[in-house]
């Protein structure tokens, strides 16, 4: 069985306007990773993603290119200590 962990993802780039949030939520639902994902006031976009290694690395792997109209320049990829307190995949405003 995979450990737990817990990633924060800054992605900069044309992330915002292009579904980004909507898209890293339905690929974090896909791979049974709870978390959640924001735009932020700089114009990057911030997700926290928790769950097995494996599918943690798989969706950070997926940030680094993102939905289809978007274009990443830069992910900025922190390990936290797994927390375990969230329960889903949620769109923060």
């Amino acid at each position: 069985m995979s450990d737990n962990v817990r990633a924060r993802v800054i992605i900069k780039g044309w992330v915002q306007g292009v579904a980004f949030r909507y898209n890293t939520k339905a690929a974090a639902c896909e791979r049974q990773v709870t978390g959640w994902v924001r735009n932020k006031a700089d114009g990057s976009v911030e997700a926290v993603f928790e769950g097995g290694r494996e599918q943690v690395e798989a969706i950070v792997a997926w940030c680094k290119k993102g939905p289809r109209m978007a274009v990443v320049k830069d992910v900025e990829v922190s390990w936290e200590p797994f927390a375990g307190d969230l329960k889903e995949f949620d769109i923060r405003f």
